[in-house]
């Protein structure tokens, strides 16, 4: 059980409503935000504040209209059961109580008890769950008071949902792109799942399973290290931008469970499920090194290690 603050500000009308909380993965213009990627580490059970003051992957809501237009139109997205409360708290009323509780870093609101304009979502210490519950109802601190923090990190959800969304969105779009040539429209789409021209420019930089030292082509799928949905049309063409993996060693790179350091370190997600990595055919308890990457595999993997390697934690 993990407990969360969220800021909603102008997006609250459209969040409570419709049962989610969203944010985008990244500014406009690709500058990221530490508190976007919490989102990520949303669990089922946990429970989160929701403070009205002005993880699954998802196209920005349509109804937001053109809030937030400094936004990425991609972000991360969970599921919420709002539960309103018959007599809102106004944590500035209350900060005598509160400020002993606040997070030591990355705080959702300041000493004055005001959120801050920065922060949408942040993790917050179990004592300031406790002391919010009592402070709103009886039958919320009975329910804070019978969970328990998390020792260890979630199972997490590895079907990620509003993928599929998400690359049909950028599928249509390639095809409905005038300015892109049938060739290259086609070279794009086969791309998506690892085939033609894509496929053809990663050989020449990878022939065998890295982890696996599988050779055989038959066995091995041609995987984006920036997923493709995210990635331009040169990026997804790119044989840099791709890895060669058995089917196993594939589904934990692309869910995020495994990655590499540029020296070829494989590094292996506290969240992953360490028995079926093990079973899957990585040595769990030694030291893994895959060789040297190019330097445009290694500018990839700096994106896939910030991006999509799952990191349990990373807000306190």
């Amino acid at each position: 059980m993990h407990y969360w603050w969220v800021n909603h500000k102008q997006t609250f009308r459209h969040e409570f409503s419709g049962g989610y909380i969203w944010s985008p993965k990244t500014k406009r213009g690709g500058a990221l935000n530490r508190f976007y990627e919490t989102l990520r580490e949303v669990a089922p059970g946990d429970v989160i504040f929701s403070y009205e003051t002005n993880c699954y992957t998802s196209p920005r809501p349509d109804e937001f209209g053109h809030i937030g237009e400094v936004w990425d139109d991609i972000g991360c997205r969970v599921d919420v059961n709002f539960a309103p409360i018959s007599s809102p708290l106004r944590p500035s009323d209350h900060m005598q109580a509160l400020a002993p509780t606040l997070p030591k870093q990355y705080s959702p609101i300041n000493a004055a008890g005001h959120g801050y304009q920065h922060v949408y979502l942040a993790s917050i210490p179990r004592a300031m769950a406790l002391m919010l519950a009592q402070l709103i109802s009886p039958e919320l601190l009975r329910i804070v008071r019978e969970t328990r923090a998390a020792e260890e990190p979630a199972v997490v959800d590895t079907e990620l949902r509003g993928v599929s969304e998400w690359e049909q969105a950028e599928t249509k779009r390639i095809l409905e792109a005038k300015t892109l040539s049938e060739t290259t429209r086609k070279a794009l789409i086969k791309a998506r799942v690892g085939q033609g021209l894509f496929r053809r420019n990663l050989a020449q930089f990878e022939n065998h399973c890295r982890i696996t030292g599988v050779t055989y082509q038959g066995h091995l799928f041609a995987s984006h290290i920036k997923p493709w949905r995210e990635s331009s049309n040169e990026e997804r063409l790119n044989g840099e931008n791709g890895l060669l993996l058995t089917p196993s060693i594939d589904h934990l790179f692309d869910r995020g469970f495994i990655s590499f350091e540029d020296n070829g370190e494989l590094i292996i997600s506290d969240i992953a499920h360490k028995e079926s990595v093990r079973r899957m055919g990585i040595d769990i308890n030694h030291l893994v090194r895959v060789g040297r990457f190019s330097g445009g595999q290694k500018f990839f993997l700096a994106h896939h290690r910030r991006a999509v390697f799952l990191q349990a934690g990373s807000i306190k």
